[in-house]
């Protein structure tokens, strides 16, 4: 399994793919304008509380008040409101939390309005960027994530992640946690600290003291709606999450981005700086790559699986509906049991890449294709629960149901992205839309083999449009070639000027159409 980065960056914005096995797997966008990011710590105004909700809004500038929940307020947000109160009227007090006072944790249980009140002064953390018509969402349970630890101001508490699997390397962790962290820190400890030793962990816990340094400096002078301390950039942070030995390529185009990205990357690890490659050519690196080609597959409406059969996906206010289809190319030499299950094997791969792709998050409902054994729905399920695994948004995935739905939550943290797979249609001046032309040769690719392979035709001509029937004879070999090589079958083209861009038909003879 390997992984790679392309980033593409213009004046408006930076685009991150995350590519797995060449496989598109997650698309960020980073605006060049990058405030309320998630980690951005704020110094926010109570604008006024919610009994109903039990929960506050929060002025942190931007347009919409940020929202506050009482439950993430965080057990010690009295020692933090404690804390930034001494802060910022004593000029001279010192960042370190030994001999700091912990006040006690509030109650799970308890109402905002015993906590806060209107227009007194908080400092919080974004979780959740702005979405659609909703503002931000934060926390007041302060973390400062590093590459091996997290680090929680006021507590005690060492914890250590669930995939750290061996009894032995958790005890060995926790046990260097606690004799190297700051007093009165609590420490998350990473997955990728498994197996590191005292010098890395100790220099990422020292870094991380350093940033709450420059917190309590800055907050100080702030005022409400400054930022006090902002995330590094998402570039750096998905670099600094998922960085590990599977990573075989990070390809910039652009200078300025590839120079910081490689002295991060020497900082946090020395050994893959040579992994970081700068893109020169003129091409736009997400066309020369295949990227863009990925993503106007991938996001639209219906996503096509190699064996034939199809996604439909739908997003509502409510939830993102999921619907399987065995398509017209279903595999008919077993039974409808093992055609249904293998389709729904298939699609089930292929589903947890589209939640992470499109950051799907909320209720999401999928329509799997009946099946009747209850052996294979227990699979199908866990299959589902292992494609999941290594999923980093918190999700709950439920066994099918009687009717044969699955129903999954999942977390989203990511702004949304509106990505356009369809075209104007040159042939009615935007009265209507097709699909992206990018995808019509592997379109006209695919169905070909389909009539060659499972209707064993002897001759066939191909009708289309001037320009694409130019594209497929152009170059040697040109694709017209390239099939003859693989089918040994000269496939006759023929250009039709009343065709649309994308329009195009197979014929057995000049007046006999073959039917898919």
């Amino acid at each position: 399994m390997e992984k790679e980065l392309i980033i593409q960056s213009s004046a408006e914005d930076v685009k991150i793919a995350l590519l797995q096995d060449r496989e598109l797997l997650e698309l960020n966008t980073e605006k060049s304008d990058s405030n309320y990011a998630v980690g951005d710590i704020y110094l926010g105004r109570v604008k006024r509380t919610m009994p109903g909700l039990n929960a506050a809004f929060v002025d942190i500038g931007y347009e919409k008040d940020a929202f506050l929940h009482y439950l993430d307020l965080g057990p010690q947000v009295k020692s933090l409101l404690k804390y930034a109160k001494i802060h910022k009227n004593q000029k001279n007090h010192t960042s370190d939390l030994k001999g700091f006072n912990l006040e006690s944790d509030i109650s799970k249980s308890g109402k905002i309005g015993d906590v806060l009140k209107k227009n007194q002064y908080i400092a919080v953390q974004v979780v959740k960027e702005p979405i659609s018509s909703k503002g931000p969402r934060v926390s007041s349970d302060i973390s400062l994530a590093g590459r091996y630890v997290v680090m929680v101001p006021f507590t005690n508490v060492v914890t250590i992640s669930k995939r750290v699997k061996t009894t032995a390397e958790k005890k060995r962790l926790v046990n260097l946690v606690e004799s190297i962290k700051p007093a009165n820190f609590g420490v998350i400890i990473r997955t990728a600290a498994e197996e590191k030793g005292v010098a890395e962990i100790h220099k990422d816990i020292l870094d991380l003291k350093e940033k709450w340094d420059k917190f309590t400096a800055a907050l100080h002078d702030a005022t409400p709606r400054d930022k006090v301390l902002g995330e590094i950039n998402r570039t750096s942070s998905i670099i600094r999450d998922l960085l590990n030995d599977d990573f075989t390529k990070i390809t910039i185009d652009n200078e300025a981005l590839f120079e910081e990205v490689k002295n991060y990357i020497k900082e946090i690890a020395p050994t893959k700086e040579k992994i970081v490659r700068r893109y020169e050519n003129s091409t736009p690196i997400f066309d020369a790559l295949g990227v863009n080609k990925q993503i106007k597959g991938l996001f639209g409406k219906t996503v096509n699986l190699p064996n034939g059969s199809y996604l439909v996906i739908e997003h509502t206010e409510a939830l993102h509906v999921i619907d399987v289809n065995s398509g017209n190319r279903a595999n008919n030499t077993g039974s409808q049991e093992e055609n249904a299950f293998k389709v729904n094997m298939d699609a089930a791969k292929e589903i947890v890449r589209q939640l992470r792709l499109r950051d799907m998050g909320g209720i999401i409902v999928i329509d799997f294709i009946d099946m009747r054994s209850a052996d294979n729905k227990k699979k199908l399920f866990n299959i589902l629960k292992e494609e999941m695994a290594n999923e980093r948004a918190k999700h709950t995935i439920l066994p099918p149901t009687k009717f044969g739905l699955v129903q999954i939550t999942r977390q989203r943290v990511r702004p949304e992205m509106n990505i356009i797979t369809a075209e104007v249609c040159p042939a009615c001046e935007g009265s209507g839309k097709i699909k992206a032309s990018i995808l019509l040769v592997d379109e006209i690719a695919t169905n070909l083999d389909y009539i060659i392979k499972n209707q064993n035709q002897k001759e066939i001509t191909l009708f289309v449009h001037p320009y694409v029937e130019a594209y497929l004879k152009k170059g040697m070999p040109s694709v017209q070639w390239k099939w003859f090589f693989k089918y040994k079958k000269w496939v006759k083209l023929k250009s039709n000027p009343n065709f649309t861009m994308t329009e195009y038909r197979f014929f057995k003879s000049l007046d006999e159409e073959i039917t898919l």
